[in-house]
C-alpha cells in the first residue's frame, strides 16, 4: 500500500468574506476563490491523480474542477465530505464586530469542539469525524493496494476531521490553531505500516492573498 492523499479546502466565497456560517448552504466561489483554485491547480499540475473526490457543494466541487484542470479523471462527489451542518445558524455572521449568532456558547465550536452543542438541525464535530472516517476507510479499502495519488476537495471543519483520522486529537487541538486557509492543501502519505504527514495547510499563493475574515477570538 502506498497512497498520497491531497486534502484541499475550497476557495474563497462571499460568505467567507462576511464571516457567515456556510455549513451545508450551497454558496459558489467568488472571483478571488476561482483565482486561488487556479493557482493551486497550476502548482499541482504535475501530480498524477488517480482519483478525485469532492463534497457535492458548489464551492468544493468548483475547486476540484479547477485543480483537476484538463486531467481525464472523473470527479466523484460524496456527501460524507460536506461541511458540518450549522442548522438554523447558517447564514449568520460569527465575526466579533457584527456577531449574529443567538448563543453565547458558539465559541465552543473552536475552543471545545467536542463539547460544542449545535443548534436545531445542526451537526456535532464528532459526527463529522465519524462520516469522514467512514469515507477514508472505504477509500483505503478500495485503492489501498495501488500506488496512487488522490485529491479530496472539501471544507474547513471537514478537512480538520479528515486529518483527525490520523491525529486522533479529541481536544481543542483538533483545529491545529486555526481554520485551514482557503485552497490550503494538507498531504498525507499512507503506507501498510502507518502514515506520514507531508504537508499541512500549505498554500501555493502569496500570503498577502490569504483572507482572515473571522476576527480575533473566533479562529
Amino acid at each position: 500500500m502506498h497512497m498520497k492523499l491531497y486534502f484541499i479546502r475550497h476557495g474563497e466565497t462571499v460568505w467567507n468574506t462576511q464571516a457567515k456560517l456556510q455549513g451545508k448552504s450551497d454558496i459558489p466561489l467568488n472571483e478571488k476563490g476561482v483565482a486561488l483554485a487556479r493557482v493551486t491547480g497550476e502548482a499541482l499540475a504535475d501530480v498524477p491523480f488517480a482519483a478525485i473526490y469532492s463534497s457535492p457543494l458548489k464551492r468544493a466541487l468548483q475547486t476540484a474542477q479547477l485543480v483537476a484542470g484538463d486531467r481525464d479523471v472523473p470527479i466523484v462527489t460524496d456527501r460524507r465530505l460536506e461541511e458540518i451542518g450549522f442548522g438554523i445558524w447558517e447564514g449568520l455572521s460569527c465575526h466579533k464586530d457584527h456577531y449574529e449568532i443567538p448563543s453565547d456558547s458558539f465559541q465552543d465550536f473552536f475552543l471545545d469542539p467536542f463539547g460544542y452543542q449545535p443548534p436545531a438541525q445542526g451537526e456535532t464535530v464528532r459526527h463529522v469525524c465519524g462520516r469522514t472516517a467512514d469515507f477514508l476507510e472505504e477509500l483505503i479499502r478500495k485503492m489501498g493496494k495501488e500506488e496512487s495519488n488522490v485529491l479530496i476537495s472539501c471544507h474547513g471543519c471537514t478537512l480538520r476531521a479528515l486529518m483527525n483520522y490520523f491525529y486522533q486529537d479529541y481536544t481543542a487541538g483538533f483545529w491545529r490553531g486555526h481554520v485551514p486557509p482557503n485552497c490550503s492543501v494538507s498531504i498525507v502519505e499512507v503506507k501498510e505500516k502507518g502514515f506520514s504527514i507531508l504537508a499541512e495547510d500549505k498554500i501555493f499563493y502569496d500570503k498577502d492573498r490569504m483572507g482572515d475574515y473571522y476576527g480575533e477570538g473566533t479562529k
